[in-house]
């Protein structure tokens, strides 16, 4: 009985929320690993990039709740993701075009790249602030729980109860959708074989008659499609703020860096390891090891390493260990 709940306290605070961040994570760094991969330079504007396709899902969200529109138990925004979806490849697509183009022409070095980037980065938050505000916006509807904790102690008779709430259960299902759908279209697809032939070589591709620029284009509208899912998702689990996009920004990159930098299976392996490590360092294990342990073993105080006010310290320490042992990650993407 003491080992039930030892389990169930664990699965609440920390198997099932670590699952739910490390998707959402995941997602996001395969964006990140992908402009890696194939446009050759670290996208810093992606988080802000995930803010500005999430902010066009709530406000279509809010717009669509004023009519009535809903999906039953579901989230109202998943029928605005596709309008998000669509606005940040226009975004994209726009950026691209009046600012990479030209340093791509220009051969410039990553370098030079991932500056302009940032500069980038500092426009989107500033727009994404000024049209939506610098708080926190909610856009949940439909049903919270998929089971509450007053359900399952009904239902097992256990003193501690398991909640699992609609937006993991559907982060964790839509990864799972997204990361397939991505792969078969990597390794299934012309032009997915395309993309990663010119990942592979770009000399070697452009002498196989692909064209460049249409790998480029398909890869920012198969970027704006992860960076707005990823941000919608981390946006229904726990807010919407446009500033915590660009906090995020840092364990995306860790999880890309950690998986292997332009690897996409490293991406997701990478979302799982910040995700879980962040989880466990920053909980307070008392009362998992009041039950798992001897009543004279327990400990008296919190058991915490670290605040979770620290929780991006984690990523960030684990980030700086890789680079410094293992720079190509777990996956061996390429080297930083």
């Amino acid at each position: 009985m003491e080992f039930l709940n030892a389990l169930i306290v664990l699965a609440n605070f920390v198997l099932i929320p670590a699952v739910a961040y490390g998707s959402q994570l995941a997602i996001g760094a395969l964006g990140v690993t992908l402009i890696y991969g194939i446009l050759r330079f670290s996208n810093f504007a992606h988080g802000d990039t995930m803010a500005f396709g999430t902010m066009v899902v709530v406000l279509v969200t809010w717009l669509f709740q004023s009519w009535g529109l809903s999906l039953g138990p579901l989230p109202t925004a998943l029928l605005a993701l596709p309008f998000g979806i669509a606005a940040c490849a226009a975004l994209v697509l726009f950026t691209d075009r009046a600012v990479y183009r030209f340093y791509r022409a220009q051969k410039a070095k990553p370098v030079i790249l991932v500056i302009v980037s940032m500069g980038v980065m500092f426009i989107m938050n500033g727009v994404v602030r000024f049209i939506i505000g610098p708080d926190d916006q909610k856009f949940l509807d439909g049903e919270r729980f998929i089971i509450s904790v007053r359900e399952f102690k009904n239902l097992t008779g256990l003193p501690e109860g398991l909640a699992i709430r609609t937006t993991q259960g559907l982060t964790v299902i839509t990864a799972v959708i997204v990361v397939a759908a991505l792969f078969w279209f990597l390794n299934r697809t012309r032009t997915g074989k395309s993309m990663r032939a010119y990942s592979d070589n770009e000399d070697l591709a452009l002498l196989s008659g692909i064209n460049p620029e249409r790998v480029v284009m398909i890869t920012w509208l198969i970027v704006a499609a992860l960076a707005t899912v990823a941000g919608t998702l981390y946006g229904l689990d726990k807010t919407f703020k446009p500033f915590t996009y660009f906090q995020l920004l840092l364990p995306i990159f860790a999880a890309a860096i950690v998986g292997g930098l332009g690897n996409p299976l490293g991406a997701i392996a990478g979302g799982f390891v910040i995700a879980f490590s962040e989880v466990t360092i920053t909980y307070a294990w008392k009362k998992v090891l009041g039950y798992a342990l001897p009543e004279g073993l327990a400990p008296s105080s919190l058991a915490q390493l670290l605040s979770t006010d620290y929780k991006f310290a984690v990523s960030f320490a684990i980030l700086l260990v890789v680079l410094l042992f293992k720079p190509t990650g777990l996956f061996k993407g390429k080297s930083v």
